[in-house]
């Protein structure tokens, strides 16, 4: 006799492959077929629809049947490794580029890794926004050697394809009309407070705030900026970030007295 984990692995393998397990009987070969295709249907159309949910701007961009194709493909190669399904999707983006049938939508991976952002700064965890007063302390110090600690939410996804633009457009209420300005967009996503908040945002900030993210401090976050637009004002550009609620501590190498609340 078989081992569980043998018996509940060949049973998960089958609602993928479609394949009858060995281990799965009944005296009737075809009843115990219909039975399980019953159960494996319930499974398809769960991860289906938790596809759906993820990704509702793919599925309006590609329609209903051609999703439902895609998803079911992509469930057959990508089962799930969590027991989240919020964390299934992950790599939808990646299946998306090689799916030979998607080519003719070329932004269509984007699209996803970007609704993929916005689901996980949804799910990140809290954190108390910064005030300004905190900046203002800052400067007082080392200024080309501070450093900020980002919002957990925070996700940048840059595209060589207006993804922001698109992404508004197809949404409830909204009417798609032809793009005359087609360029890339780097989205920022973000849940500071209480909803997610999304906007496009410069190649220059975008690297401003990716160097800040690495753990690099502000002379060298205005260094990447520059490399983009030699106009970048770094004070304008910190200011906004904090604004935004995208800042919660300095590390207390470059503000020793922060406040717990900011720690």
């Amino acid at each position: 006799m078989p081992a569980l984990r043998e018996t509940q692995t060949a049973f998960a393998r089958g609602l993928f492959t479609g394949a009858l397990p060995d281990n799965v009987a009944m005296p009737d070969r075809d009843e115990a077929q219909r039975r399980y295709s019953v159960y494996r249907n319930n499974v398809m159309v769960s991860l289906i629809n938790a596809l759906r949910s993820r990704f509702p701007v793919v599925e309006r961009l590609v329609g209903d049947a051609f999703f439902r194709a895609c998803a079911q493909i992509y469930i057959a190669v990508n089962p799930p490794r969590s027991r989240l399904l919020m964390r299934y999707g992950d790599s939808f983006a990646g299946f998306l580029e090689t799916f030979e049938p998607a080519r003719k939508l070329p932004y269509l991976p984007d699209i996803a890794r970007l609704e993929m952002a916005r689901g996980e700064a949804y799910h990140a965890a809290d954190a108390v926004p910064a005030g300004a007063e905190l900046l203002a302390r800052a400067a007082q110090g080392d200024v080309e050697a501070m450093q900020l600690r980002l919002h957990p939410s925070l996700r940048l996804v840059p595209s060589a394809h207006p993804i922001v633009t698109i992404w508004a457009m197809n949404q409830p209420g909204a009417t798609p009309v032809p793009i005359k300005d087609y360029r890339g967009e780097t989205a920022l996503v973000a849940r500071p407070r209480m909803s997610v908040t999304l906007e496009s945002i410069t190649p220059a900030h975008a690297a401003f705030i990716a160097r800040f993210a690495s753990g690099g401090d502000l002379a060298g976050a205005v260094e990447a900026a520059l490399s983009h637009d030699a106009q970048f004002d770094p004070g304008a550009h910190l200011a906004r970030i904090f604004a935004s609620g995208l800042v919660i501590a300095l590390p207390g190498a470059c503000l020793k007295d922060q406040t717990d609340e900011h720690a």
